[in-house]
């Protein structure tokens, strides 16, 4: 098949569940003919597709990178004020028992009657809340997406059991004060939610993907003096883990300008959307 959207930003609608769900897709100017790469980006709790659009700029590495990006969209009492069911969290969608694996599903089976999709390179990006989402799918529906990212937010579910090894890439400042670097309650939490912890999150996904539990771990030398520093982890596998702290950094999607500014501070020392298409483009 083509893909029959035009190119520019385009929403589209299914009922799920009883529900009526929506998301928004981005289709690049340069998109290759043939089956084409798809980048899915959750928004955090308190947040919308529309936001997340914005917060994160994929768009704009899309353009550049030649790869559709679906902003999906969560449910809550207020279209502009959504959540995801990522397990331990958040509001609406917790509270409800909303099945967003199975929206997932749908969304993307919508999306191939419009997109000529490669089912080889699909791929989930989150934030926070939606960060969890992206692991809740690494862990129950593996089956569709090649790898995931996950920034600032940990996972939500215990025991995760996917049926093949999934490659992971976690980034997280140390300063996060919603979804602390080590576990807990944040400082400024909107849920009052325990979250596990970054190293916790970790080590559950080296023993999923049976990976060495020595890292290699690399010290970035710093190209903006903004108080931060990053730190890599490698962990090698049957699927690759790889962790990037960001010391000193806050609740941020790292390269792009805080929003709003009570997040923490967000570093220039790494560019989230460079680094996420890269250690996808490699799956």
């Amino acid at each position: 098949m083509t893909t029959t959207l035009p190119p520019g930003e385009h929403q589209r609608s299914l009922r799920v569940d009883e529900r009526d769900r929506n998301y928004l897709v981005h289709i690049p100017a340069n998109l290759a003919s043939g089956p084409v790469p798809v980048v899915l980006a959750f928004h955090g709790a308190t947040s919308n597709a529309r936001l997340m659009r914005s917060f994160c700029g994929l768009s704009d590495k899309a353009e550049q990178a030649g790869f559709v990006v679906v902003y999906p969209s969560g449910t809550g009492h207020s279209a502009n004020v959504l959540s995801w069911n990522g397990g331990v969290c958040c509001g609406y969608a917790k509270y409800y028992n909303v099945d967003d694996v199975a929206y997932v599903r749908a969304l993307l089976d919508d999306l191939a009657t419009v997109v000529d999709l490669d089912p080889r390179r699909v791929y989930a990006a989150g934030m926070s809340n939606g960060a969890m989402m992206a692991y809740r799918l690494a862990a129950e529906c593996a089956d569709r997406f090649a790898a995931i990212a996950a920034v600032a937010g940990p996972m939500g579910i215990d025991d995760p059991r996917p049926v093949r090894a999934v490659p992971v890439l976690h980034i997280h400042g140390t300063d996060d004060q919603f979804a602390p670097y080590d576990g807990g309650v944040g400082r400024r939490s909107l849920h009052g939610v325990p979250f596990r912890s970054v190293a916790d999150t970790i080590a559950a996904w080296v023993r999923v993907n049976r990976c060495d539990p020595t890292p290699t771990v690399m010290e970035e030398v710093s190209a903006v003096d903004d108080g931060t520093r990053i730190v890599r982890h490698l962990y090698r596998g049957e699927a690759p883990v790889v962790l990037i702290t960001v010391e000193g950094g806050g609740h941020i999607w790292p390269g792009r300008p805080p929003f709003p500014e009570l997040l923490g501070k967000s570093t220039q020392n790494l560019k989230a959307n460079d680094v996420i298409w890269e250690f996808f483009r490699g799956r």
